[in-house]
């Protein structure tokens, strides 16, 4: 096995797809946030 990280090794390589990578993870984390968001409005029986 070899010591460098795949991944580290691609984002190296390719500067851009580390801040595609980073919107990405954004974009899912308030979808995620707003998704939950709307479940707490909902009131019980």
């Amino acid at each position: 096995m070899s010591d460098d990280n795949t991944l580290a090794a691609y984002l190296a390589e390719n500067p851009k797809m580390t801040g595609v990578l980073f919107t990405i993870m954004l974009l899912l984390s308030h979808a995620g946030s707003a998704v939950a968001g709307h479940g707490s409005d909902i009131a019980g029986p």
